[in-house]
């Protein structure tokens, strides 16, 4: 089995998958400084996820990863209900510990304009 991280972002408020919305990808203390190191950049497509794993084989690896998800930004975008301005929030970290670099790593996350959730998913 080889190793691979993937995530899926779900619009709670619209029952809908997050369309269009911008991940980012960090390794903590990757680099020399002790700065985030930046991995990869993507959106979301029509299903909410990315079309292919963030980081799959030898790209993933042990370390202390964050995901950084441009909620408000993509509630911006799509709001009907409600005013751009009402929205909650505007970026949701979700930092998470990889300890077995072979594995299904999956970070799905569940948002609305005023709130989210996270688990490690399958």
């Amino acid at each position: 089995m080889t190793g691979r991280l993937t995530t899926h972002v779900l619009d709670t408020s619209r029952g809908k998958p997050a369309h269009g919305m911008y991940v980012t990808l960090y390794m903590l203390a990757a680099s020399p400084d002790g700065q985030p190191h930046l991995l990869k950049e993507v959106r979301t497509n029509a299903d909410g996820r990315i079309d292919s794993p963030l980081l799959e084989n030898e790209e993933l690896k042990r370390g202390i990863y964050e995901l950084v998800f441009s909620v408000g930004d993509y509630f911006s975008r799509t709001a009907q209900d409600y005013s751009p301005s009402e929205a909650f929030l505007d970026l949701v970290p979700v930092r998470f510990r990889v300890t077995d670099a072979s594995a299904h790593i999956h970070v799905p996350l569940l948002v609305a304009p005023g709130g989210y959730s996270t688990y490690r998913g399958s």
